[in-house]
């Protein structure tokens, strides 16, 4: 009789009971898949629908097809934004070294190690908008700090941001400086999970210096360095807020690079081609793409050999 009893309560059982612990998880995870699917996936596919039109945001949108694309293959300031995030990531990717070896400083028993880790961490509290206005005034080309320094060698003040081959290099100096400390965070976060037991061993077989670092610490700090990878990249293609902050594009339209221009041609007060706009957009996220298809890849097959 209690048999069929038990038999009789799992049939009546729901269907959320008998699959709990499978649906569980995606219920937890349903408001974050939500929101992202409305504000990230959604937008990503209007974005593209909008970039084979010819509409300024607010009167009838007219079908151009590729006529948007067609122009930038043609345009010189999209050549020119193009080629200059492709400097951001090249130099920005020095973000990572560097905040290894600040890490590794920062990680020994140095007298006053808290003040010096104090002074690393200062800029990655600071908004992008306070390091472009810092930098600014840093390359002042008579008042500024570089100028004063230079002009202890005898050099006469260099107006970096007023030179088209200099700005971008600029510019890209003044966001290296938060993006190593960010770096730096990570790698001493790292440093705490490296493993002593492979250090002694290491130093019993006569490891130190260089062949300790590049044959036991750097391969325990994997993760450390792909997270460095991932969040760099993505910064150096997004860069706008520095831009727009110390040069607005200039001089002469030498700074820009794809986001800055995206936004003069869609939404700045000589723009409203939301439709170019938005085919600018959509060839930073292809490129975005192709970096994140290469990490996601990469996690997966990481995961797959364990």
């Amino acid at each position: 009789m209690a048999e069929t009893t038990e038999i009789n309560s799992g049939r009546q059982r729901s269907w959320y009971k008998r699959n709990e612990i499978a649906v569980t998880p995606w219920l937890f995870l349903a408001p974050a898949i939500l929101f992202f699917a409305v504000y990230v996936i959604i937008p990503i596919f209007q974005s593209i629908n909008i970039s084979f039109y010819d509409w300024d945001g607010l009167g009838e949108a007219t079908w151009v097809g590729l006529d948007n694309y067609v122009e930038l293959a043609d345009d010189r300031a999209f050549e020119i934004s193009f080629w200059n995030n492709f400097k951001w990531l090249i130099f920005y990717l020095l973000a990572i070294p560097a905040g290894l070896f600040i890490a590794l400083f920062l990680n020994q028993t140095v007298t006053g190690i808290r003040i010096y880790k104090s002074l690393f961490f200062f800029p990655f509290v600071l908004s992008q908008v306070v390091v472009g206005l810092v930098f600014s005034w840093f390359y002042l080309p008579n008042e500024g700090l570089l100028s004063n320094f230079l002009a202890w060698f005898g050099v006469d003040g260099v107006n970096i941001l007023g030179d088209p081959t200099l700005a971008t290099y600029g510019i890209i100096a003044a966001g290296l400086w938060p993006q190593t400390a960010y770096c730096m965070i990570l790698y001493l976060t790292g440093l705490n999970a490296v493993d002593p037991e492979q250090v002694e061993a290491a130093r019993l077989d006569g490891a130190k210096g260089w062949k300790m670092l590049w044959y036991v610490i750097i391969p325990q700090l994997k993760p450390a360095t792909f997270i460095a990878f991932v969040v760099t990249i993505i910064g150096a293609l997004r860069s706008f807020d520095l831009i727009s902050i110390m040069t607005n594009g200039g001089p002469f339209g030498q700074t820009r690079v794809l986001s800055f221009y995206m936004f003069e041609k869609a939404l700045s007060e000589f723009g409203f081609r939301m439709g170019y706009g938005a085919a600018i957009a959509v060839v930073l996220f292809l490129i975005m793409l192709v970096f994140i298809a290469y990490f996601l890849w990469s996690m997966w097959k990481e995961e797959k050999g364990h």
